[in-house]
């Protein structure tokens, strides 16, 4: 079942990933002020898991009807909606149901830029799903028989009270064959068909933006999971803040072994933010020409 093709700028496909300045040794080294910051972020996140706070599934009160959007904007959802069948704003609020139809409009147009071939079912994991928002979109996308959403840091407790697990339960309830998982990917051992990663943690900054511990910046043993996770044709789809921060991490998948398949860099025209690198990768030992198929 093929994709009607959407827009796609062919100077933005197969950019280049390669910087010859990435050392992969060894992490970036960090300054004291790093190291204090994360220490501060490692206290809050051990107590989180300690007392793994739950008040139950937290449901967002859908808006039901999107309001205040461009003409461009109005068009493009209208497309996604007609062609995914989907109608996020019936089950989130509005800035969710904005985001989620933002995810879509990014494996849509990735998928049509590369030529990747659209297939349903199978098994879809998820890297590092902060408390799984983009779920129905992931879902919508892949049609998966399986979806799992894996996060490090599920326990992380909002102002509200409820906990990112709490979120992920709400949004993931009226998704059939959906879990959510508090745990480290790089443990996570099942086979999967398509795992996909969205701004995955490859330098510091980041880390310590989201207030986290260094201790969680592990790329290698991420993606060397991702490699062992595939099946023969599955594809790994990993989505980077720009072109240097997708250079970093492309290196690290190619020491792991993946192979690229191709990338391509996204501007949506649903949210003003920095364009996003898309790039998908296949196992070492999978055929280059037919990724995905189900």
């Amino acid at each position: 079942m093929a994709l009607p093709a959407a827009d796609v700028d062919p100077t933005m496909c197969d950019i280049p990933l390669t910087c010859p300045q990435i050392t992969l040794d060894t992490l970036p080294r960090c300054s004291f002020q790093q190291r204090v910051r994360s220490h501060y972020h490692a206290f809050w996140y051990h107590l989180g898991e300690r007392f793994a706070w739950s008040r139950g599934a937290y449901r967002e009160r859908p808006v039901r009807q999107l309001s205040q959007l461009s003409g461009i904007q109005q068009a493009r959802i209208a497309s996604l909606q007609r062609r995914f069948r989907v109608g996020f704003e019936q089950q989130a609020e509005q800035s969710t149901a904005l985001k989620q139809y933002d995810y879509l409009e990014v494996l849509e147009r990735t998928w049509s830029a590369l030529g990747l071939p659209y297939s349903v079912g199978g098994a879809v994991q998820d890297m590092g799903s902060s408390n799984f928002w983009y779920a129905a979109a992931l879902h919508a996308f892949f049609q998966p028989s399986e979806l799992v959403g894996v996060e490090v840091e599920g326990y992380r407790i909002y102002t509200n009270g409820y906990s990112r697990l709490d979120y992920a339960h709400g949004y993931i309830q009226n998704l059939p064959h959906t879990q959510f998982i508090v745990g480290d990917y790089a443990g996570y051992d099942r086979p999967a068909d398509v795992v996909t990663a969205w701004y995955p943690f490859v330098t510091p900054d980041p880390v310590l933006a989201w207030r986290m511990p260094l201790s969680v910046l592990t790329p290698h043993a991420l993606f060397s999971r991702v490699a062992r996770n595939l099946t023969p044709h599955g594809l790994f789809v990993m989505v980077n803040q720009g072109r240097d921060e997708s250079a970093i991490a492309a290196a690290w998948c190619e020491k792991v072994g993946l192979v690229r398949y191709g990338s391509y860099e996204v501007r949506t025209l649903l949210r003003s933010r920095r364009p996003a690198v898309v790039s998908c990768w296949t196992s070492a030992h999978a055929s280059h020409t037919t990724p995905c198929q189900n």
